[in-house]
């Protein structure tokens, strides 16, 4: 049913003249006249009946208002549901405690009026088709990864550098160190199961592993964190690298170090992606936060792969 005939009726019976809701509508009596009268063909009945003074609604015309009018205003609620700051700004992270979690955790402390929809998708690939649709507004990813150019739709700003530290057991040889250097990492076993190849972040240790001559495994299958940290603290040959502003939560009993790493200190480069043109407002309010957030951050005796875009 055409949406346009529906306001059309809904204007003539609440005028009660086809020239006046002619003059509402910003059309001519003949518009109005043709669009009633496709409607009446369309339902098989007069809708209104012609009087002295205009028309009146008929029997039927009378039945059918209250439906027309609900049409209308479901009509209205569908559009509302899409239209630019009337939907949640959908923002797209990598898990549910790492760095962009906790970015989007402190944006809605400061935005509260803004609401917000996180999910997480694993692959930059599906992540970056899902901004370019339209199913999601934004996305954190580490770009662009060696001969993954970004679309020429899509736009990015880097808006977090997080240091890696690492992460050792009480019996490791390094756990009672204030800070390692890199070159001092050299010969030890780095443990970081889960590391998908071809991923941003496979690409970064990868790059790191050339960069510095450490040695990752990421052999075994990844049970997830927990389990990550039971291995660790009771393995003292192995360490992982943690993001410095990853939340974790161990056992007292597992005794685990978070070292910082120096000389240079390695970085894992956040960045915003987002389609050109997208015109959310909440989207515009979360860049600004993200810049205001993470400005004057120092970049000096840091180490980011050669691919990373600029700060």
């Amino acid at each position: 049913m055409d949406l346009e005939t529906v306001r059309t009726f809904v204007a003539v019976a609440e005028a009660g003249q086809f020239q006046e809701a002619a003059d509402e509508l910003g059309v001519t009596q003949q518009a109005v006249s043709k669009r009633i009268a496709a409607l009446e063909r369309a339902l098989g009945v007069r809708l209104f009946t012609r009087t002295p003074r205009g028309s009146a609604l008929s029997i039927d015309g009378q039945a059918f208002l209250p439906h027309a009018r609900e049409l209308l205003r479901v009509a209205e609620r569908a559009a509302a549901s899409v239209r630019a700051g009337h939907r949640p700004l959908r923002v797209d992270v990598i898990n549910s405690r790492g760095a962009a979690t906790g970015l989007m955790r402190a944006f809605h402390r400061d935005r509260p009026d803004i609401d917000l929809d996180v999910v997480m998708l694993l692959d930059i690939e599906a992540a970056v088709a899902a901004v370019r649709s339209g199913t999601v507004d934004a996305t954190f990813r580490a770009v662009a990864a060696p001969g993954r150019p970004l679309p020429q739709d899509v736009e990015a700003v880097r808006v977090l550098d997080e240091p890696l530290r690492l992460l050792t057991g009480p019996g490791h040889a390094l756990a009672s160190a204030r800070s390692v250097t890199v070159e001092q990492l050299v010969g030890h076993r780095i443990w970081m199961p889960g590391i998908v190849p071809g991923s941003e972040w496979g690409a970064f240790y990868d790059d790191l592993v050339a960069e510095f001559g450490l040695t990752i495994e990421a052999t075994g299958p990844n049970f997830g964190s927990d389990a990550l940290l039971d291995t660790i603290a009771d393995t003292p040959s192995l360490a992982t690298f943690m993001g410095g502003r990853t939340r974790l939560v161990w056992p007292a009993g597992h005794g685990l170090r978070l070292i910082p790493v120096t000389d240079p200190t390695p970085v894992y480069p956040h960045a915003l992606l987002w389609r050109r043109g997208n015109p959310h407002p909440g989207l515009a309010a979360l860049r600004g936060h993200l810049a205001a957030a993470t400005a004057g951050e120092e970049t000096a005796g840091t180490w980011t792969p050669d691919w990373a875009i600029p700060r």
